[in-house]
């Protein structure tokens, strides 16, 4: 008997062209959400909504990944940055690779985030012994 592999797909794709965050929202309802936008063989974008104060895993990934802030506030600790980044509506956030971060939204109300990052990647909680990135310039 042969296993199979679930296939995940984004809401955008050759069929659908055009969202509106707002019909996401109204489908979605009240954070914590998660709405994968696009899923292909070279990027996956995914949409990340959640209440104030809701914290995700410290973790890092092997390749770099970046956010566009849409609603609300976020503050990132990012390894090898001294101070956290606190990011609003309208702003970018970069993480490297192999450096561990740890994202938490803060303010009154809800936040949501895109995430862009390469297919096939997932958070990674423990970093082999002696295996440290290279410093944050």
């Amino acid at each position: 008997m042969q296993a199979t592999q679930a296939v995940m797909t984004g809401l955008l794709g050759r069929d659908t062209l055009h969202a509106r965050i707002d019909e996401i929202k109204q489908r979605r309802g009240a954070a914590p959400w998660v709405e994968k936008l696009v899923v292909n063989d070279q990027i996956v974008g995914t949409l990340i909504c959640q209440p104030a104060g809701h914290k995700t895993d410290r973790h890092y990934h092997l390749t770099d990944e970046w956010w566009v802030v849409l609603e609300g506030e976020i503050e990132w600790e990012i390894e090898g940055h001294a101070a956290p980044v606190r990011a609003k509506a309208g702003d970018f956030v970069f993480a490297p690779a192999r450096h561990y971060h740890h994202i938490r939204p803060a303010g009154a109300g809800p936040s949501i985030r895109l995430a862009i990052t390469p297919p096939g990647e997932f958070h990674r909680l423990d970093r082999p012994e002696g295996d440290h990135p290279a410093p944050v310039r």
